[in-house]
This record gives C-alpha cells, structure tokens and sequence, in this order.
C-alpha cells in the first residue's frame, strides 16, 4: 500500500483507478483500509477542484413542484400563506422561516438550499 497525497490531476486519476481495483476489497483487508484512505483522500480532492453548487432555492421548489405534479394554487394551500405564491416563484417575494419549514417538510428539500440568498 503505497498512498500519497492528491495534488494534480494526474494524481486524482491514478487514485481513482486503483479505487476501481480494491473496490471490492474484503473488510479488514489491508485492501480494505487502503480503499478507506483513498476514497478520504479523493473526496477530499473533489470537494475542491468539483464544489457541488447548491441549487437555487426557487429552481427547486419548482423542481419539485413538477415532480410532484403541483401547481401554484397546491403550493398556496401547502404552505397557507397570504403572499401571492406567483411573487414568490418569481422571487419578488422572499421565503419566510415558516415558509421554508414547511418546504422542507412536505417537499424533502434540504433546509441549506432553501436558506440561501436568491
């Protein structure tokens, strides 16, 4: 087991393909430790030269709103609000705290993506 950090991106892809050969590795192996140190390793790697960007909140409220075959009047019953629920999709009207409980728990969608600023 030879690891080393991961500082270019030749670096990267040679991690990931002797990732790809232990991946199978019995537990407790010293394949086994091998794959955990080099997925920490990659991930670490990743988080910095591939940041996942959050999407922005109102995109997903209309994403899921589609998935979920609501339309703008459903929406307004969810969340029992006096705002126009058209302002709010067209960010002329900010989300309230309570709007985004709610939110996050009839839609699933993640609190950090509904808090952010748009």
């Amino acid at each position: 087991m030879k690891i080393k950090p991961i500082k270019t991106e030749e670096d990267y892809t040679k991690a990931l393909e002797r990732l790809n050969v232990i991946f199978d590795a019995s537990i407790g192996s010293k394949a086994a430790d091998e794959l955990e140190i080099l997925s920490i390793l990659i991930e670490k790697y990743e988080s910095i030269h591939y940041p996942i960007v959050l999407p922005d909140p109102i995109e997903a409220i209309l994403f899921r709103m589609e998935q979920m075959n609501y339309t703008e009047n459903d929406l307004a019953n969810l969340l029992g609000v006096e705002v126009s629920i058209n302002n709010v999709l067209s960010k002329k009207t900010k989300l309230s705290l309570e709007m985004i409980r709610k939110l996050h728990q009839y839609f699933n969608i993640p609190t950090e993506v509904l808090i952010q600023p748009y």
